[in-house]
């Protein structure tokens, strides 16, 4: 019995780790066949983080390790646009086996923004069969959970070299770590039961990019996600 599946893939310009809750507007055609398609199914998707420069049929491509989104609530935000708003959590992740291409090549020319690229890519469509998918789908298999807990110490040494790092990156060396611990206040980031939603939170916090988070996501065991995460908020306190 095959331990794969396949879902469809929406790259986009962030990391969405596990237990995370994401809003999303919906306007291109593509993805509000993806929605319609995910509705009538699990409603799960994979988001990734989309690739700076690999593509496929001219689109952006995926990284190859993403997370599950569920949808949690869909709703229609402007009746005259047709837009979507989805409300979606992140589950488990997943590893890329193979990239599906879809039906329609992107054009040069093509801007997602205005209501002549929408209808050029609805003609399109409707062209090569509406019934064939506009989206990229992927075969995917999923990555097992990390177990481990997150210890206190651990925790506490992570705030320690976020601390250190916005020290650093703000030129405001004399901020305090009182004045710090406000701050983590204000993400809900103070605890004494720390978890890898913790960690994950930290890491976005202290990140510049999204691409910044991606190894943070592709973690499978506690020590590489204490290791990795401790090289991401070091990353400006030891440059000149």
């Amino acid at each position: 019995m095959s331990n794969t599946k396949i879902i469809p893939i929406f790259p986009l310009d962030l990391v969405l780790f596990p237990n995370q809750d994401l809003p999303l507007r919906i306007f291109e055609p593509r993805y509000k066949q993806m929605v319609d398609d995910c509705m009538v199914g699990e409603k799960e998707f994979g988001i990734c983080l989309g690739h700076e420069s690999a593509t496929i049929s001219n689109w952006q491509a995926p990284y190859d390790i993403g997370t599950i989104a569920k949808i949690i609530d869909c709703k229609d935000v402007d009746s005259t646009s047709g837009h979507l708003f989805l409300n979606v959590r992140g589950r488990r992740k997943f590893r890329v086996i193979r990239l599906i291409p879809p039906s329609l090549e992107k054009s040069e020319n093509y801007d997602p923004f205005t209501i002549h690229g929408i209808r050029s890519v609805e003609q399109s469509h409707h062209d090569v069969g509406v019934e064939k998918k506009m989206y990229i789908q992927a075969e995917v298999e999923m990555i097992s959970d990390i177990e481990d807990s997150v210890s206190l110490v651990d925790w506490e040494n992570l705030v320690e070299k976020w601390k250190q790092k916005i020290k650093k990156t703000s030129g405001n060396p004399e901020l305090t770590s009182h004045q710090l611990d406000h701050v983590l206040e204000q993400y809900y980031l103070k605890t004494e039961t720390p978890t890898m939603e913790y960690v994950h939170s930290l890491c976005a916090l202290a990140s510049e990019t999204p691409l910044d988070l991606q190894p943070i996501l592709e973690c499978t065991s506690m020590d590489q996600l204490l290791e990795k995460s401790a090289k991401l908020l070091e990353s400006d306190i030891n440059s000149e």
